[in-house]
């Protein structure tokens, strides 16, 4: 039995939360929270990032150029349409995205919502972890495996699951301290 596979979902597990922390703002200005937003051009869904230049001028503001002025109206239904939470201004030209000033309550919130995630994130590295128990069980029974080799591959999976959790421990904390310290 090879355990990379289990190793390598729990990467993806690791680095998919890793995805979702990004799009949680936390009072500053991230382009990322704008990843998963689609503009309907020319009547295909493109990603923002397709459509126009996204940059930052300053921590707060987030500046959306179209390459077509045309957009403009497009670009700003999908980002009210999406679950940011920002209001677009625009000049005709370009669209703004200023971040407010979060509150103390704002924040507590935040780090509940980054908290649940990471329990969610540790709860699929344990489903990992007993996907591939029961792997090895099964292999053992079919006498592909001997009882130490049984011992010795659910050990290895125990210190792949304790590596993964504790990865996630100190994302979460990361998180948390980012969006509490802004």
């Amino acid at each position: 039995m090879d355990i990379k596979v289990y190793e390598e979902k729990m990467e993806k597990t690791l680095s998919n939360l890793q995805e979702e922390y990004v799009s949680i703002r936390a009072g500053r200005a991230n382009p990322h929270i704008l990843d998963k937003i689609q503009v309907d051009y020319y009547g295909t869904p493109s990603s923002l990032q397709s459509v126009a230049n996204i940059s930052v001028p300053e921590a707060r503001m987030i500046q959306i150029q179209p390459w077509e002025a045309s957009l403009i109206k497009d670009i700003e239904k999908a980002i009210l349409a999406s679950d940011i939470g920002l209001t677009p201004a625009n000049d005709g030209k370009t669209i703004r995205l200023v971040f407010p000033e979060l509150t103390e309550e704002r924040r507590k919130e935040l780090v509940k919502d980054v908290k649940k995630k990471g329990e969610n994130a540790k709860v699929a590295v344990r489903n990992v972890r007993r996907d591939a128990n029961d792997t090895i069980k099964k292999e053992n029974k079919a006498n592909e495996i001997s009882e130490d080799e049984q011992k010795q591959l659910e050990d290895q999976i125990q210190k792949l699951t304790d590596k993964y959790v504790a990865k996630i421990e100190d994302a979460i904390e990361a998180k948390s301290n980012e969006v509490m310290t802004v």
